[in-house]
């Protein structure tokens, strides 16, 4: 039997946590092994724990959610943050996909969804809708990275393609009959290569040339 996806709970208030540790509870392949009150206490706990999925509130007191992705980031902490919002302006949401973040979540989801979310993330996907994709591509440069994508083999494309479409690496492998090692390092040369700091940009870029599928 596969290991439990272990979860961090990273949010301010100690209601919003309870609640979201009952809805994770019931389910059999996730474990809650921690929880933070912010955003500074979130990132020394998910050095501590190592999980797998952070779920991260975006306003908190002191370091926010946003500067946590940051600092998870520099220390190249492995775990994917799915944040958890009550804020559907995209002024909220777009900065912490910007800054790492593997998709989002409101705070009054569904406890299926919401453990399919974690699922997702863990799996490799990036959980974007439709209009916050549309406002991560609004403030691109309308060129940003027009000519980089000369510099991709055509196994490269194909690659960027899946990404775009929200494979995960053991997908793209399934698909193109190619180990997991060999996309890793596919998608570590396309991203070097344009100049892209994560999944997420890179489907974004993806998407803007023409390459999703």
């Amino acid at each position: 039997m596969a290991e439990p996806i272990k979860v961090l709970l990273v949010d301010d208030h100690q209601v919003v946590r309870r609640g979201l540790r009952t809805f994770l509870e019931v389910q059999e392949d996730i474990v809650v092994v921690g929880e933070a009150g912010d955003g500074a206490e979130g990132v020394a706990r998910a050095e501590e724990l190592r999980p797998d999925v952070v779920l991260m509130d975006v306003k908190m007191p002191g370091m926010d959610g946003i500067d946590a992705l940051r600092r998870l980031r520099e220390l190249d902490n492995p775990a994917r943050v799915l944040i958890v919002t009550s804020f559907t302006e995209q002024r909220t949401v777009v900065p912490a996909l910007r800054a790492g973040a593997a998709g989002y979540v409101y705070k009054d989801v569904d406890p299926d969804a919401l453990a399919g979310a974690i699922r997702s993330v863990h799996a490799g996907h990036i959980l974007l809708q439709p209009e916050v994709a549309g406002a991560l591509l609004s403030q691109e440069e309308a060129n940003s990275g027009q000519g980089r994508g000369s510099s991709l083999t055509e196994r490269e494309r194909e690659v960027l393609g899946l990404i775009a479409d929200g494979r995960s690496n053991r997908e793209i492998a399934r698909a193109l009959v190619l180990s997991e090692k060999t996309v890793k390092t596919h998608v570590s040369n396309i991203l070097m290569k344009l100049d892209l700091a994560d999944r997420t940009q890179a489907a974004l870029w993806a998407v803007r040339h023409g390459m999703a599928g």
